[in-house]
């Protein structure tokens, strides 16, 4: 999803979107620097099923949910750029606005010229605008139940049987990264270990199989966690609804196993998998280690020299490369606030 928001919604109401005078508003996965619509912020539910971006919203003073929850007299939803994931929220918004307005807004890199089509396709006239500015368009129209077939089940088995939900990272199947770092790793690990970003299981359940006395899955997507809930049936399993780059464990940890995200929206951005390097540096004991995988381009060496005393380049191909670091320094190590999701 795009990371600006160039405030298409007041521009679409300028340009003859009425936002209904009463009843609660839902806004369905919105961009932190959106611009709020001009109702009452004591009508608005903000939906929001990623950990950090929720805790924001929280913080704001906003009500915050992780799911759509009742009914609501208008439900505006940020197009994500996954297409099935899209399909599934503007359907479930309609659902969960009966009789009311459903507004869609997006940008042309998420997908939004496709879906307004899609759209139109399906409501002829009763789709509204669209309304264009900034690279992106809003539309909007009174929920009728014509996309009751667009909702998706909230997890499905994959081709590979493991139960995924629409939109989440690699939901088709294992991705290449962590098969590659799933082969590299030894094959006993120490015994308190986590997974950070573990997504929807897979790579968790490869290192359950090293001998490992607690594993905990840390994952910000709620959604993909309750696949990992379902996937990972296995009770050394602790699971943590978390950033996993604020997330620290009660007790050190001996490991720290991650294949770390490195997009913000299209956008590439190895901070995130240096943040999540410092991260696992904290949470680790002296003599803690740390496997993860990377594209080869990431320039993850220098963080993980700056947090541990011993690097090294354990495995990989052209793509890939397997990173291995242990003993944090003394001045990385130390204590957040606990999580125990």
């Amino acid at each position: 999803m795009s990371s600006h928001n160039p405030d298409r919604l007041s521009h679409a109401i300028q340009a003859g979107l009425a936002l209904p005078p009463g009843g609660r508003v839902a806004l369905v996965a919105p961009l932190l620097d959106a611009p709020l619509p001009p109702v009452d912020p004591a009508r608005l539910a903000i939906v929001q099923p990623l950990k950090p971006d929720h805790d924001i919203w929280r913080d704001r003073g906003m009500n915050v949910a992780t799911a759509l929850d009742g009914s609501y007299a208008a439900t505006i939803v940020t197009l994500p750029r996954a297409r099935d994931l899209a399909q599934d929220r503007i359907a479930r918004a309609e659902a969960a606005t009966p009789g009311g307005l459903v507004v869609v807004d997006g940008a042309k890199t998420d997908g939004i010229e496709a879906m307004v089509k899609a759209l139109r396709a399906r409501l002829a006239d009763a789709l509204h605008g669209p309304v264009s500015k900034a690279h992106g368009k809003v539309v909007w129209f009174e929920a009728a139940g014509a996309l009751a077939d667009w909702i998706l089940p909230e997890m499905s088995p994959n081709a590979e049987g493991d139960m995924t939900a629409p939109g989440i990272f690699s939901a088709d199947g294992a991705d290449p990264g962590s098969r590659a770092l799933a082969e590299a790793l030894p094959a006993r690990l120490p015994d308190r270990v986590a997974d950070l970003g573990a997504g929807w299981g897979w790579l968790s359940r490869e290192i359950l199989s090293r001998g490992v006395t607690e594993l905990h899955l840390v994952e910000a997507d709620l959604r993909a966690l309750d696949c990992a809930r379902a996937n990972v049936d296995d009770p050394r399993a602790r699971f943590h609804w978390a950033d996993a780059t604020a997330w620290q464990p009660d007790a050190p940890l001996e490991a720290v196993v991650m294949n770390p995200p490195f997009h913000a929206g299209r956008k590439g951005d190895p901070d995130i998998g240096k943040a999540f390097i410092a991260a696992a540096a904290r949470m680790l004991g002296p003599r803690g280690q740390l496997w993860l995988v990377a594209n080869q381009h990431l320039p993850y060496e220098p963080a993980l020299t700056a947090a541990f005393r011993d690097v090294s380049e354990t495995g990989g191909d052209t793509k890939f490369k397997i990173l291995h670091a242990a003993r944090p320094h003394s001045d990385r190590r130390g204590r957040s606030t606990p999580g125990t999701g």
